[in-house]
């Protein structure tokens, strides 16, 4: 049997070429070649794998031709330049490396802080061009200044040591932080307002999600700390470039420091030439080290796959063998959908997931349908999460995933159930595969509910009380919101009830606004599956 070939198409460190040739797999090295579409797609079918960087870009086009392959491998943690859902109908494992360049992103926020703090990029530029501006140049100590973290998973973490190092007090705000977790890196958890009013810096360590999205907005830096300085080498996106320019110009916002920008490259920007902010061009994954080590590991999984079958840090697909995979499959899309059910209701710190199987489905591999139920669950508040790495960012947050089996014990020949225990309250959700492959909702917190996962929906949580499904189709129907599907669960008559309701897509924010003010409404939460 002939080696497997592996093509590197972009830029990488040549230890990652030795460590594919000495565990057993061919590589030809050519790191311009994904810049050329059309030479990429001429070769593509010669190869088993395909190692890129982010010039090379994936598209179902290059899929087409890519006969052969088999593995994919992103030496860095974005996969934005890989058609995921191509690579995944043609049975091609997508892999990126998420932890590689953790500790160089962490120092280049401690040092953008050291630089706002003492003005250090405008002092060089005066000083270079001839002028001893000595008196103009007041900068602050960071020692005993409070550090506020927004998002404190493996980065923001990170920062936390080294600022705990630096005699700052750090308070974090991240709703997947347990207590225990930051009672073990020394940080304070806190909720946003609080951590708005008592910091002197704030850096963010969070991705990009339709939650964090502008994140601090302008009513958000309204509530800062007069004075505070803000950071950001995490994701552009994250704050309101505009509201914070403005902020800066009344000098309530005292500087900025940003590696990123919602618009890159940034040749233009709202912070831009204001002399309190510092900009850099994305260099928060820049040093030799961090390249060396995403490359060494892209290396390393993809010859593990290749030679062994071994996954590591899929973004498409669970660790299971191609035998298990076809009985496997439904399953694993019914745990994930349940994970991100809960996950899309979710709105306070998570403590405690616990994954329970019933019936058949209990002797499966169940380790992975957990991995997909926490991928799920974990998903809504943090983008860049998969099947593999979901349970070690979950262990990162303090958060205990606990997995049980049990014998059948109701009308399914196979039960999966989702209990997630917050801060404030305890929610579960359960769900069967019929016999058509598709799951289904059969329970939700106690209440009897079978509905299809759609990829619009509306959960209601009412008091069962006459009228309420007259007056929330009325809403819908004035708003233009066509219903799919409506389906209704409760506990008694005049007791709880639940509506899970598909429809034919996106909910206004306003429409969803009139469903919460209808008299007996509890909740009304939008979910995408």
């Amino acid at each position: 049997m002939s080696a497997p070939r592996v093509l590197i198409s972009d830029a990488l460190s040549p230890a990652a070429v030795a460590i594919f040739r000495d565990r057993g797999v061919a590589v030809d090295f050519e790191p311009e070649l994904g810049k050329d579409k059309e030479r990429l797609a001429a070769v593509i079918g010669e190869y088993d794998g395909l190692a890129i960087r982010s010039a090379t870009k994936v598209t179902g086009k290059i899929l087409e031709r890519a006969t052969r392959l088999k593995v994919i491998g992103r030496a860095g943690i974005g996969v934005d330049n890989v058609e995921i859902p191509a690579a995944t109908a043609r049975g091609v494992i997508v892999m990126n490396t998420p932890f590689g360049n953790s500790i160089t992103t962490a120092e280049h926020a401690i040092a953008m802080m050291f630089a706002l703090a003492r003005e250090i990029p405008a002092a060089d530029a005066s000083t270079q061009a001839g002028r001893w501006e000595k008196n103009r140049f007041m900068g602050v100590e960071i020692t005993g200044k409070v550090l506020g973290i927004v998002g404190c998973g493996n980065i923001g973490a990170i920062v936390a040591d080294r600022a705990i190092g630096l005699h700052m007090r750090v308070i974090a705000f991240d709703p997947f932080l347990s207590p225990e977790r930051a009672l073990a890196i020394g940080v304070e958890k806190v909720e946003l307002d609080d951590l708005l009013a008592r910091a002197d810096f704030i850096t963010l360590h969070t991705p990009l999600t339709d939650k964090t999205r502008n994140i601090l907005s302008a009513e958000s830096l309204a509530r800062t700390k007069p004075g505070v300085r803000i950071v950001n080498c995490a994701r552009g996106g994250l704050v309101d470039e505009v509201a914070l320019r403005a902020a800066l110009e009344s000098g309530h916002v005292a500087g900025a420091a940003f590696d990123v920008f919602t618009t890159e490259p940034a040749t233009e920007n709202p912070l831009f030439g204001h002399p309190h902010v510092v900009c850099t061009p994305h260099l928060g994954a820049a040093t030799s080290e961090a390249q060396e080590n995403v490359a060494l590991q892209v290396a390393e999984q993809m010859s593990d796959y290749l030679t062994k079958g071994a996954i590591s840090n899929a973004v498409n697909f669970p660790s299971i063998t191609a035998e298990e995979a076809p009985r496997l499959r439904p399953y694993i899309a019914l745990a994930e959908k349940l994970g991100s059910f809960a996950g899309q209701l979710t709105e306070t710190g998570l403590l405690r997931v616990r994954v329970t199987y019933e019936g058949e489905v209990a002797g499966m591999k169940t380790k992975a349908l957990t991995s997909a139920a926490v991928a799920g669950l974990l998903r809504p508040m943090l983008a860049d999460v998969n099947v593999v790495s979901a349970p070690s960012i979950a262990r990162e947050r303090g958060i205990v995933v606990e997995e049980m089996t049990r014998e059948v014990d109701g009308d399914y020949d196979s039960l999966v159930e989702v209990a997630v225990t917050t801060e404030t309250q305890e929610r579960s959700v359960s769900g069967t595969v019929f016999a058509d492959g598709k799951p289904r909702i059969v329970d939700i917190k106690g209440l009897k509910v079978e509905a299809e996962f759609a990829p619009s929906m509306i959960y209601v949580s009412n008091e069962d009380k006459p009228g309420f499904v007259g007056r929330f189709a009325t809403t819908l129907g004035d708003a233009g919101v066509n219903i799919a599907t409506f389906a209704l669960g409760r506990d008694r008559p005049g007791g709880s009830a639940i509506a899970l309701v598909e429809v034919d897509g996106p909910v206004p924010a306003d429409v969803l606004g009139r469903i919460q003010s209808i008299p007996g409404v509890k909740q009304a939460k939008p979910l995408a599956f």
